[in-house]
């Protein structure tokens, strides 16, 4: 499984880098080689003598699943603070003088992303007590120590352990902070879902379901394992729960609510039990816990009406329902959208009735951000569940470390590798990275690395997910990276099948340019597009044959790129020489790591 992690890493690193380049100056000769550096070359568009980024655009199938789609709520509050880092400057010692005015403008940046005053000055004062008065580790920048401690007072603060090995480690196995209660057939485990309305309760349900029945993962069997066996195993490939789900339509009063419940409960193949919208809340819980012990089923999801306001007969009524079934966990759906309102609402719940945790709603939405730093800083109750999205898949376990290096602009390769997994299985990808290594990678190939990052969710949540490209692409830009994706598409779908699966009938063959113009004509393009296209993909599959021998040669160069992958870095790939060279422009300066040390 860490060959399939490498292969599917090196895979959408060099595909997304690679399709964003621009027709002109598609890979520039760099005289240094950095986290984005490939084959001595960076992708990039010069404009007015800067090197500008670009990257891609799609949407998933139910199937997929949308993690990626988070990524824009913190795009400022991640420029802002990757900004103010690099202010910082090269320094041996950090002290309060010289972090004064960066603390500073990170408490303003946090502020400015809604999150509780109270939050992010014990934030502020955490990266203090941290940073003050520390020498710089070796091999590390005086702004990679700082955004060290940024990253462990955020992980912290959502209800991680910055202590912890898992923490910095980067590995793929760790459970999130909090796991739901299971149950026995005979004895279920009953979840009470509560929230204001409009916040997602009934859609949360239905995802929920759909998560606990196909995708949990049954940590007790992952403990039982092997060491070994265990080690760098994907959550997609360890073994599920699978629970039998019941839900429970409680929602009485909004019309239409039973009928949505219904619909979901269908699209996702979970029951639904409801006794109507003349019955009483608290008969119908009762009843469904009941049904759930006779019909064998091991959870029950509750869905529980909402109000405007926090008022009590809602109170009331969610008191006498907790007593008549005693539900195992009491989740609050609340709208990310609402900013640090969202923790404030927690606590009040939590004081009113008592709750487990909470499930965080439209996070794929353009608030910014503040919600999530928030809800346990400001309540003590962790978040379990995030929703990134309105397809059914869109429902993710909360990972503190993650969401931590998302905020930073450190990008988020384990959850990258995660989704990839789920679209690839090992036996593709070991006949992919075979196609790489041979340098037969064909355009039927092209075609599947392009569906594979469509179903993983947003091309521009995909690309921001890789380490430090959250602030560096525009909505312009992936507007017309999607556009040159779909002409890229439409050209493969206009060849025949032997042009497919012979990419040098289009590229040196006498007949190519009668069969180009044939191609562009019946797609829609432009003779040029289609020569863009061609050279597009030459350098792409140049760049993934270089990758995969430098990963299966093994030695120096494969341990490194492991390193930086399992570290949430790209990779730096090229040949000896320009290694040799950047390490010659770095010697005299302190740190120039690729990471926290």
């Amino acid at each position: 499984m860490r060959f399939a992690r490498r292969n599917i890493s090196s895979i959408l690193s060099v595909f997304l880098l690679d399709v964003g380049t621009t027709p002109v100056n598609a890979f520039t000769p760099s005289t240094s080689v950095s986290s984005f550096t490939t084959s001595s070359s960076r992708i990039v568009e010069f404009e007015n003598g800067k090197s500008i980024w670009k990257q891609q655009n799609d949407r998933n199938s139910r199937s997929g699943g949308s993690s990626t789609g988070m990524s824009m709520m913190f795009d400022q509050l991640s420029s802002s603070i990757t900004k103010v880092a690099e202010s910082i400057g090269g320094r041996s010692r950090i002290t309060e003088k010289s972090i004064q005015k960066a603390l500073k403008d990170v408490r303003r940046a946090l502020l400015d992303a809604d999150v509780n005053l109270n939050v992010a000055d014990t934030l502020i004062e955490g990266v203090k007590r941290r940073a003050v008065g520390k020498e710089v580790t070796k091999g590390v920048t005086a702004d990679q120590q700082f955004i060290k401690s940024m990253y462990d007072e955020l992980l912290n603060m959502m209800g991680g352990d910055s202590e912890s090995a898992q923490a910095t480690t980067g590995t793929t196995t760790a459970p999130p902070a909090a796991t739901l209660a299971s149950g026995t057939v005979g004895n279920p485990a009953v979840i009470l879902l509560a929230g204001l309305q409009g916040a997602g309760k009934t859609t949360a349900c239905g995802k929920l379901a759909l998560y606990l029945t196909e995708r949990e993962v049954d940590y007790d069997q992952v403990d039982a394992m092997p060491e070994e066996e265990v080690k760098n195993l994907l959550p997609s490939r360890m073994p599920k729960r699978q629970r039998k789900v019941l839900l429970a339509a409680a929602d009485v009063y909004r019309p239409a609510a039973i009928k949505q419940l219904q619909i979901l409960g269908e699209s996702v193949g979970v029951d639904v039990f409801t006794l109507g919208q003349d019955a009483d809340p608290v008969d119908i819980a009762r009843e469904a816990v009941e049904k759930a012990k006779e019909g064998g089923y091991d959870t029950v999801l509750i869905d529980t009406a909402g109000r405007q306001v926090i008022d009590v007969d809602l109170m009331d009524e969610l008191k006498r329902m907790k007593e008549a079934v005693n539900p195992d966990e009491t989740l609050l759906v609340v709208d990310a959208m609402t900013g640090q309102e969202a923790a404030s609402l927690t606590l009040s719940f939590d004081s009113a009735v008592g709750i487990t945790g909470a499930i965080l709603s439209k996070l794929d939405g353009d608030s910014r951000g503040g919600a999530a730093v928030s809800v346990r800083g400001v309540s003590g109750k962790p978040i379990k569940f995030v929703g990134t999205g309105e397809k059914p898949a869109d429902l993710e376990p909360f990972y503190p470390d993650r969401m931590a290096s998302r905020i930073l602009g450190m990008g988020d390769v384990v959850s990258l590798v995660e989704k990839a997994a789920e679209e690839v299985s090992d036996a593709d990808a070991l006949k992919m990275q075979e196609k790489m290594l041979d340098a037969t990678f064909d355009f039927n190939d092209f075609k599947k690395q392009s569906d594979l990052v469509g179903k993983m969710g947003s091309i521009g949540g995909v690309a921001k997910m890789l380490p430090g490209m959250g602030g560096m692409i525009s909505d312009k830009q992936l507007k017309e990276v999607e556009i040159r994706l779909k002409r890229s598409n439409a050209m493969i779908s206009s060849m025949t099948k032997m042009e497919r699966r012979m990419p040098e009938l289009l590229i040196t063959d006498k007949t190519a340019r009668s069969r180009m113009l044939r191609v562009t004509a019946g797609s829609g393009n432009t003779f040029d597009n289609g020569v863009l296209f061609i050279s597009e993909f030459q350098k792409m599959k140049t760049m993934m044959s270089r990758m995969q021998k430098q990963m299966a040669g093994g030695g120096e160069d494969a341990d490194q790129m492991e390193e930086a992958m399992a570290g949430g870095q790209m990779p730096a790939i090229g040949n000896r020489a320009s290694r040799r060279t950047s390490k010659k422009n770095k010697k005299g300066r302190r740190g120039g790591g690729a990471g926290f040390g």
